[in-house]
């Protein structure tokens, strides 16, 4: 490996829990994993808590973002320990791009349960979409864990423009979940391609880190290996 250290970032309706497996399988192959529990209260929080977990690295670091976080990573990507960015069925914004146009630039599944703002601005999953639309191919258990500890988010969020992209000065690779009902494929697929992003399509729902790790481990280890 020419890089050990990995710090993670996940999105919203989500939390660092979700990494376990492939954190299990990351440290079981030496690698130094990080696991970031941002705020989901706006991008500069989210950013600064990355920045911070980035901070303690003492190397050169792979930063893995999942969906949100992928807007996340992109811009706290340019802290100089970073080598490389993956994404996991991730927003990769441009400067200036927020993550809204992207999410609505095609059409959503029938699945698809994002609610709009609470009256406090707070963004949820429906309850009734989350199992399909969020976490399909996890069990009715698993999905309804994840639904009842979601990190909720502030929808401001989704409308903050990236002040930096760290993936036009550094290799990035994406992972395309094809069976995402949250984020439309084909909408990754375009964010990745417009990106130069070293594309891997895995057959998996939106959380396909947790329901195919070893299959999302090897994408990170690859960036790890090359860089």
């Amino acid at each position: 490996m020419k890089s050990k250290n990995i710090v993670i970032v996940h999105g919203a309706f989500a939390d660092g829990s979700g990494y376990k497996k492939l954190y299990e399988i990351l440290t079981g192959k030496g690698y130094q994993v990080t696991v970031v529990q941002n705020p989901l209260t706006s991008l500069e929080d989210d950013v600064d808590a990355t920045v911070r977990a980035l901070d303690k690295q003492d190397g050169p670091t792979i930063l893995v973002g999942h969906s949100w976080g992928g807007t996340v990573i992109t811009e706290a990507g340019t802290h100089p320990k970073v080598v490389a960015l993956v994404y996991i069925a991730a927003f990769e914004p441009d400067k200036g791009e927020t993550s809204v146009q992207w999410i609505s630039s095609l059409p959503a599944a029938p699945e698809f349960g994002i609610l709009a703002p609470d009256e406090k601005g707070v963004v949820y999953f429906d309850k009734s979409k989350f199992h399909a639309g969020f976490a399909a191919d996890l069990s009715k258990e698993d999905a309804d864990f994840m639904y009842a500890s979601q990190g909720p988010i502030f929808g401001a969020c989704f409308a903050t423009a990236v002040r930096e992209a760290a993936w036009k000065t550094k290799p990035s690779y994406g992972i395309v979940a094809t069976e995402d009902k949250a984020i439309n494929p084909d909408i990754e697929r375009n964010m990745y391609r417009r990106a130069g992003t070293k594309i891997t399509e895995i057959k998996g729902s939106h959380v396909l880190f947790i329901s195919q790790p070893d299959a999302v481990a090897k994408v990170i280890i690859a960036a790890a290996n090359e860089n």
